[in-house]
């Protein structure tokens, strides 16, 4: 399974994001993040408004962001992270936002330095099954962050919501012998039933068998 695109620096991601922004959505952003960083209540009327102000480009990095997406990175960045504002202002973009802005904070997390403090959104988005955010949801934050159970979870959580395996961060080197069971249950389940198997599930289990995991359960 191929690897998905590492999250990009931000000063990369802001480079491909000034290729694909138009003047006007780059005035308005260096003044949104102005306004962001000067005043904790700017955030909660800026965020929603990225996607009007930004446009429907598309970054060449990485794959499947939006420029909104990008935009709203930038917004969260510029909220300082002193005295948990960044962690507060992130919290209330997502328990606020529309599918659209949610998937934005959550492709966001690996770059905003809260550590484990905003796990809350990764459970929350894999427990809606909507599969933009799930898939938004298993990145590089969920490998760092997530405890063995509930990654072990996130996987399966893909499985059932239609989400490639592929958007699963450190999928080959996280894998152990306990998910490795719960897939043969859910491949021997699915087959006994009649029902289609996930070919994901029957990939991993193959790439196991040709090079086993050393991390135990």
């Amino acid at each position: 399974m191929t690897a998905p695109d590492p999250t990009p620096t931000p000063a990369a991601l802001r480079a491909a994001l000034d290729d694909v922004l138009t003047p006007a959505g780059s005035r308005w952003l260096r003044s949104a993040e102005e306004r962001t960083a000067a005043s904790a209540g700017a955030l909660a009327a800026l965020f929603p408004a990225a996607g009007r102000a930004c446009g429907t480009g598309r970054p060449a990095v990485p794959a499947g962001w939006t420029a909104a997406d990008a935009a709203r990175v930038f917004l969260l960045l510029a909220v300082p992270l002193d005295e948990g504002r960044r962690l507060a202002g992130t919290l209330t973009c997502y328990r606020y936002g529309d599918a659209a802005e949610r998937r934005s904070v959550l492709r966001a997390l690996p770059l905003l330095g809260l550590g484990p403090d905003a796990v809350e959104l990764t459970e929350d988005a894999l427990r809606s099954h909507d599969h933009r955010l799930v898939e938004a949801a298993v990145g590089p934050y969920a490998q760092a962050h997530l405890g063995a159970p509930l990654w072990r979870h996130a996987v399966l959580t893909c499985l059932f919501t239609g989400v490639p395996l592929t958007a699963v961060a450190g999928l080959r080197s996280s894998c152990d012998a306990t998910l490795l069971t719960m897939l043969e249950d859910l491949v021997r389940e699915r087959r006994a039933a009649g029902r289609p198997v996930p070919p994901d599930a029957v990939a991993l289990l193959a790439a196991a068998c040709a090079d086993p995991p050393t991390k135990g359960a």
